[in-house]
């Protein structure tokens, strides 16, 4: 780490414990399975890269067989820090082919500068729970803002709280911290 990336380096560490898993919520028709789009892998990160101060910047470069991108931040100090270029080559020569070459460039770009994946599909994801920490955080912010803690766990359709689907860690807080935000 050099003195002059320092700030968004610190920033960058911090804002990586926020990052939640990119759902994947799209269905591919031709091949009958889900993936995480774009806005998915922007929702998995951009909140906690906000809240450190950090930007996120995609910029396309020019390419005549496909897309090239590259993903970068910027920290509010305006030290910034990029991640090098990702080249897809366009499956068709036409404003279609390029499209779908963009978006994949960008998702695969962001996943690998942020050190993120797509939810498992296999099932083991939905069995993982929240951990007793994770448990006492939710159960603590609803007391604070007023919510009952059993809305939450009749809403998840869970008998306690840290019956709860690991992956909606982050939705829960995010809603209750917006919440007492709102108080």
């Amino acid at each position: 780490m050099t003195v002059e990336n320092q700030k968004i380096s610190a920033a960058f560490v911090a804002a990586q414990k926020g990052f939640s898993p990119a759902i994947k919520d799209a269905t591919n028709p031709h091949f009958r399975s889900k993936y995480a789009d774009l806005a998915a892998c922007v929702n998995a990160v951009i909140d906690a890269l906000n809240e450190n101060g950090i930007a996120l910047v995609q910029r396309t470069h020019e390419s005549d067989s496909g897309v090239t991108v590259s993903t970068m931040f910027v920290h509010e100090s305006g030290e910034t820090m990029d991640t090098g270029k990702l080249h897809v080559p366009a499956a068709k020569q036409d404003p279609q082919g390029y499209g779908a070459a963009l978006t994949y460039a960008r998702r695969y770009s962001l996943m690998s500068a942020c050190g993120i994946a797509p939810e498992d599909d296999d099932g083991n994801a939905a069995s993982k729970t929240v951990s007793q920490e994770q448990a006492a955080n939710i159960k603590a912010l609803a007391e604070e803002v007023g919510k009952p803690v059993k809305d939450i766990t009749e809403y998840f359709a869970v008998k306690s709280l840290d019956k709860i689907p690991a992956a909606q860690y982050q939705s829960i807080i995010k809603s209750l911290e917006k919440r007492r935000e709102q108080s």
